[in-house]
């Protein structure tokens, strides 16, 4: 996790924690001895890709640092059901009191990883690219983005400060594809590459001609995604073809093979499914 903002991280995990734990954990209080120790393992319930496992571990070391998590795969491996992921000695309390947000965590970006490597694995060998979108969790987009690279997806703009993109709405403002991609690039100059959304060969034209740098195509079929793509590409050489929408894992190769350099996916981290990892805790 060489990229992330560690303190961003670790300020996040804080408000994890007391989102969860309120008050204190009155449970495991009012029945478990301050000192007792324990031993636990993230056994694997499913076929994955692991990611979250740093964060994880800092759930635990926020609560004592004195907590152990020795690892037995890296982020970004995969496992096989059974599998045991990793292993923590310590304090019982602590172990069962931060279980909820370490597995939440693990859980979500495993997840995220895991579907990203399917679209991955779908469009092996077309030479196009799986991307996310800024369609991640409010709090959560830094780790999101990081399980998407594990899976071996790319990560598009991190926020609107990030880069430009020139949307329908941001035409439908200007009246027109040009008037807007023109005006972007008078004001910002030649430092950023502006990517606009299209929906017609007319736009499609206007775009390249005003000097885009990104055609964004998104929600056609991949017959028309390809009729589109042919025509950006007879203008231009240069001009990158992006395609978004409804992508599935079983129409992402469609839309590949169709022309399309990079694929931006929301589903990738609005709608991955959490893995079924295991957390067991037994006395040490």
């Amino acid at each position: 996790m060489n990229w992330i903002d560690e303190g961003a991280l670790y300020s996040q995990i804080s408000l994890f924690l007391r989102e969860d734990l309120g008050r204190g954990d009155i449970t495991t209080q009012s029945i478990i001895a301050r000192n007792t120790r324990a031993r636990a393992r993230f056994v694997a319930g499913q076929n994955m890709i692991v990611a979250g496992l740093e964060a994880a571990e800092e759930v635990f070391l926020t609560l004592d640092s004195q907590q152990q998590l020795e690892a037995f795969v890296s982020d970004g491996e995969p496992v096989e059901a059974g599998k045991v992921i990793a292993r923590m000695i310590g304090f019982a309390d602590v172990l069962i009191s931060a279980e909820r947000v370490a597995l939440n965590l693990l859980q979500h970006l495993s997840g995220i990883a895991t579907l990203t490597n399917e679209y991955v694995k779908a469009v092996d060998g077309t030479g196009a690219q799986i991307a996310d979108t800024r369609a991640t969790t409010p709090g959560l987009r830094l780790l999101e983005r990081y399980a998407v690279e594990l899976g071996g997806g790319y990560n598009s703009r991190f926020g609107l400060d990030d880069g430009v993109v020139v949307t329908s709405n941001h035409v439908s403002i200007l009246g027109g594809v040009a008037d807007a991609v023109k005006t972007a690039k008078e004001k910002l100059g030649y430092i950023h590459k502006v990517a606009v959304e299209v929906s017609s060969e007319n736009e499609v034209r206007e775009a390249v001609a005003a000097g885009a740098d990104v055609i964004v195509i998104e929600h056609l079929s991949a017959m028309d995604f390809a009729r589109l793509a042919a025509v950006a590409r007879e203008l231009s050489d240069s001009v990158v073809v992006e395609c978004g929408g409804k992508i599935t894992t079983a129409n992402a190769r469609e839309y590949a093979e169709a022309g399309a350099q990079l694929i931006r996916v929301e589903a990738l981290t609005s709608a991955a499914a959490a893995m079924n990892i295991g957390f067991k805790v037994q006395p040490f």
